[in-house]
């Protein structure tokens, strides 16, 4: 390793050479409280900016290490430090000048969301602190301008360092308050199961947002208060007794008025499988970690997936115990997705009746007056709703503001008003009864099939040359094909996307081999995650705008794939 006082002389003898010589940086460095190394050098002043990494010794940032002893908290630690980093480090962006992208500073920044990202990491056993960043090395024209450089790299940075990565430049009880939160919430997470529940909306939460396109929590909005009726106490760890609405398990509907917070309500639920930062307002919306929400994705692709519990009898005579189409109706994309939410082991799915395709949620008794069961081949979710969960255990939260025959299935019925829940299940028994369903059942749904494998792909990368690129949340592509992900509405940040192509690549290099199934494949991957982070599917290049996403979202990236992944079903 060299030392920061070499690094200076280098920049020295480079300076108004031609832009390549910025090569000869790279490398690791010795500063007075961190090690600087300069990872990836861009190949002139307007290609993406270089890739650094600064590793500050534990002893030096002088954080307690009960501060990131269990992952809950190692996670909500890495997301406070990188906060208050990229906060500060808008400050000096650009502060030096030059051509292109010259003096550009980044990190990661963390939306509403505390992710397990890959820009700043703790290690739990020394307590080190990895930063990863992206800074533009300054140029003129394409002429090197060293003295812009050693700007950022002796001065900037040393400054952000001590005022950000230090304990003692925290406010005080700052980063125990944080660790607090994150103790608070794994208990009601830790509680959910044990008390029953499937999802806890704490008293007092702000559900609404600030608009469509901002996740931030909307001013003077109505604040939740659960119905007497469903609420429940937590005592937690810090914040003592906290108070609100326990979704039980079993068949939950959302109903009310159009602009009345149901679909308020269900997003917060969706998101609920992360943990939120103090003052978004909902960061006591905790949820099954295993939630899924499923909707209509016209014109996706389905590869072999047993939709049979929801659709037979075709009149083509084609087989929906093995389904597949390389354009899918909204019923069969959300037949799909069911069952691709069973294999995954969702123990929750989330319905909204909107996103929905209307022939697969339900069949009014007229329509099955006029057009008989026996010529349908759709057998809709409100026939399986029940037996999704006394079978099979998973529950379902559905949101519906036009039918009311999912009466009839629910063990419980909150009607939003005005944004303010009252339980109204006794009314709405009442009331169901006086239109019964038919009363016809459909026979048991078969036993299913997840016995999917991914094939070997041996010509896969045989130049070498894998790209990748994230279109934000909308989807991702490797080499030529894109996996197209709009409809996977629990991912929450850009960099889950980034990070679902790295491990679709590892994948594909090194976990398919044409004998694991799906599940299988995910678990290993998962596996190896749990055991070393983000090196289990980038060794030791571990980019910086890395976000874990969960199985869940794994598994559906893996099944939106065209012929990046071919699936064969093992007989």
């Amino acid at each position: 390793m060299k030392s920061a006082a070499e690094l200076q002389n280098l920049l020295r003898q480079i300076d108004h050479r031609s832009y390549p010589a910025y090569k000869d940086t790279k490398g690791k460095y010795q500063f007075q409280q961190y090690v600087l190394s300069i990872d990836h050098v861009q190949g002139d002043p307007f290609a993406s900016p270089s890739k650094v990494s600064l590793i500050l010794p534990g002893r030096v940032a002088g954080f307690d290490r009960e501060l990131y002893a269990s992952e809950h908290r190692r996670i909500a630690f890495q997301d406070y430090l990188l906060r208050r980093v990229a906060a500060k480090i808008k400050e000096y962006s650009f502060k030096a000048k030059g051509s292109g992208k010259s003096g550009l500073l980044g990190v990661s920044q963390p939306g509403q969301e505390v992710l397990d990202r890959s820009a700043c990491t703790v290690d739990p056993a020394s307590g080190d602190l990895t930063l990863r960043m992206e800074i533009g090395f300054p140029a003129n024209g394409r002429t090197i301008n060293s003295g812009e450089l050693q700007k950022i790299l002796f001065d900037f940075l040393p400054v952000c360092v001590r005022q950000t990565l230090l304990y003692s430049s925290c406010g005080r009880g700052e980063p125990e308050a944080v660790a607090d939160l994150a103790d608070d919430r794994q208990y009601i997470r830790e509680k959910l199961g044990e008390l029953g529940l499937v999802a806890f909306v704490g008293n007092g939460s702000v559900l609404p947002r600030k608009s469509g396109v901002s996740s931030l929590p909307m001013k003077e909005a109505v604040v939740f208060r659960s119905p007497a009726s469903m609420e429940v106490t937590m005592e937690l760890p810090h914040h003592g007794p906290l108070k609100g609405m326990g979704i039980k398990k079993g068949v939950t509907l959302i109903v009310g008025g159009g602009y009345h917070g149901k679909s308020t309500l269900l997003e917060a639920l969706e998101l609920g499988v992360y943990d939120h930062i103090a003052g978004d307002g909902r960061e006591y919306v905790i949820t099954d970690a295993t939630a899924m929400k499923l909707r209509a994705e016209d014109g996706r692709s389905i590869q072999n997936v047993d939709i049979s519990m929801f659709i037979r009898n075709l009149p083509n005579g084609r087989d929906t115990s093995c389904f597949s189409t390389e354009d899918a109706s909204g019923s069969t994309s959300q037949a799909a997705a069911t069952v691709e939410a069973m294999e995954m082991e969702s123990g929750l799915f989330l319905i909204d009746e909107d996103t929905s395709a209307t022939n697969f949620m339900i069949r009014d008794e007229l329509m099955q007056r006029v057009v008989s069961r026996d010529v349908e081949p759709i057998i809709p979710f409100i026939d399986r709703v029940r037996e999704l969960y006394e079978n099979w255990g998973i529950s379902t939260i559905l949101v519906a503001g036009s039918s009311g025959s999912y009466f009839h299935k629910a063990d419980c019925v909150v009607q939003m008003n005005r944004y303010c829940p009252a339980e109204i299940t006794e009314t709405a028994k009442r009331e169901a009864r006086l239109f019964p369903l038919a009363p016809e059942e459909p026979e048991k749904a078969p036993k299913l099939s997840f016995r999917r494998v991914i094939r070997r792909d041996p010509g896969f990368a045989k130049d070498d040359r894998i790209k990748m690129k994230t279109m934000g949340l909308d989807g991702f592509s490797i080499n030529r094909e894109t996996v197209d992900m709009r409809c996977v509405e629990q991912l929450t940040d850009p960099e889950q996307l980034t990070t679902l192509a790295h491990m679709l690549k590892y994948m594909k290099l090194h976990v398919f081999d044409g004998n694991r199934t799906l599940r299988e494949a995910v678990e290993n991957l998962y596996k190896g995650v749990e055991e070393k982070g983000f090196a289990a599917f980038c060794g030791g290049d571990i980019p910086g705008n890395l976000a874990m996403p969960r199985r869940q979202e794994l598994y559906a990236a893996l099944n939106r794939c065209r012929e990046l992944v071919r699936m064969d079903v093992r007989r």
